[in-house]
């Protein structure tokens, strides 16, 4: 399972980071070359490893390498070699305990009813439980991911049909999990009961079909939006067609509000809603609840763009670029010393002098996770001669880690678990701070309000509303053992 983590590699990147995207082409004859074109659409659900698997008939054939899909599938050979008309794909973002070449997804095994490769974005709370019954029964972990669970648990079933083994082997994990996976005949999409991390279904060609964790990733193929993969549901796509199949019993849905906060791409529609739309939408009621006398909307790049834009259009205060961003940046080296350490957000962000001297800022960003970066940038701003820096946050305060597939820190480092809104502005160096109340972000995905009874989404980072039961952490299963999540 996750262990929440601070990526302490590279702490002036101060974000969640979702740990995995998923893609799937059954019958097309480019299966491989689409399904390396959608992993580069889901490059930002991922950067450090990626994978296909595909079956062309015969055998199945397989790449997986560490770094960026450019990277790895970026020449004709590599594609060629990965043939037929069936893939699935994977990306995956590391936790701190490494990028190793064992947990590079999609994982593959020999059955005893033929190839079987699975790619998971999500998190089993119970994979630690449930891998201790496993090895007991003698199986052997190629891997530390909770993924390797499902493929065991497929593996061991006592079904004959692959199907009703993976329905049996899911049967007795928890958590959260979109996944995609690939037989001799068929390819297979799953969302967990709760629905928690997106899939998509896409059509291409006459009779192609695609599966996909957001929208942006059929866009880039042409392919056809159908419809989200339901809470709970299994898609089977062979020479019969579509096929649905829901045997999990139902579970209110309970769907990440932070895919649309920050992880998914802004021009993806997810849960039929236009994430970017949302984004301004909560720019816009943070505007309503919290605006204050200013110059200038400035957002932090990017992620705060498109609320930045939605508080402008509110409020009436311009909307400028008083942040510049570098795309050229990758991962930050290992700075030498604490003096040269300090500069490292400068690779990221740079002030652009000339349009905030002198000016009243507000700030918009996404959320404040350990407020590394919002200490900089305002230090940044500051420097640049602003004359005001006030802070408005399009989440709620963040006080609890997930644990249901986003790489977070601990409780403990969380800011917002520690300060108060109020210690929380003085300690990054604001005139004024805010976040989006509950109620404001709910009405920003198209809800009147949160229900605190049964709340609409899952927003436990914020409440500790935990929806999944957490059986490894109430068990004490982490002291024993970490297992990373790959997925």
């Amino acid at each position: 399972m996750t262990t929440p983590t601070q990526t302490a590699s590279y702490p002036e990147d101060d974000h969640f980071h979702d740990e995995c995207g998923v893609f799937g082409v059954y019958n097309h004859p480019d299966a491989s070359a689409l399904t390396a074109l959608g992993l580069h659409a889901l490059q930002h659900r991922g950067q450090e490893a990626a994978g296909i698997v595909s079956f062309g008939g015969k055998h199945f054939h397989s790449h997986r390498a560490l770094g960026s899909v450019g990277d790895n599938f970026n020449s004709e050979d590599v594609i060629n070699r990965l043939q037929g008309p069936m893939a699935i794909g994977h990306v995956r973002y590391s936790t701190s305990g490494g990028t190793v070449m064992r947990n590079v997804q999609p994982l593959f095994a020999d059955l005893v009813f033929g190839g079987f490769a699975i790619a998971h974005n999500g998190n089993l709370t119970n994979a630690h439980k449930c891998r201790n019954e496993l090895v007991e029964k003698g199986c052997i972990f190629q891997s530390t991911s909770d993924t390797e669970t499902i493929l065991h648990r497929v593996a061991t079933s006592e079904y004959r049909k692959v199907l009703d083994r993976l329905i049996d082997a899911l049967g007795g994990v928890e958590g959260a999990y979109s996944l995609v996976a690939l037989t001799r005949q068929k390819l297979i999409g799953v969302r967990d009961p709760s629905g928690v991390r997106p899939l998509v279904i896409g059509k291409i060609g006459e009779n192609g079909y695609v599966l996909a964790s957001e929208t942006c990733a059929l866009d880039i193929i042409g392919a056809e939006y159908v419809r989200d993969v339901e809470p709970g549901e299994i898609v089977v796509f062979s020479e019969t067609g579509l096929q649905s199949l829901k045997p999990f019993a139902p579970q209110p849905s309970r769907f990440c509000i932070f895919e649309y906060i920050y992880f998914a791409r802004p021009d993806s529609v997810i849960e039929g809603r236009n994430v970017y739309e949302v984004r301004k939408n909560i720019g816009k009621e943070l505007a309503r609840e919290s605006h204050v006398e200013a110059d200038m909307i400035v957002p932090v790049p990017d992620s705060g763009v498109p609320a930045a834009i939605g508080y402008a259009e509110e409020s009436g205060v311009p909307f400028d670029l008083g942040i510049i961003r570098s795309h050229y940046m990758g991962r930050t080296f290992i700075q030498p010393s604490d003096n040269i350490r300090h500069l490292g957000v400068k690779l990221k962000h740079n002030a652009n002098t000339a349009w905030i001297k002198g000016k009243r800022l507000v700030l918009v960003d996404d959320s404040i996770v350990r407020g590394t970066t919002s200490v900089k940038i305002v230090e940044m701003m500051r420097n640049a001669g602003a004359k005001e820096v006030h802070m408005r946050i399009s989440s709620p305060p963040t006080t609890h880690s997930c644990f249901y597939g986003i790489d977070t820190p601990n409780k403990e480092k969380l800011m917002a678990n520690n300060y108060t809104v109020e210690e929380m502005t003085k300690h990054i160096g604001l005139d004024s701070l805010a976040f989006i109340s509950y109620d404001g972000l709910y009405r920003a995905v198209g809800e009147p309000a949160r229900n605190a009874e049964c709340p609409q989404y899952c927003d436990a980072c914020f409440t500790g509303d935990y929806p999944i039961s957490l059986v490894d952490q109430d068990g004490g299963a982490q002291a024993q053992l970490t297992l990373l999540h790959e997925g």
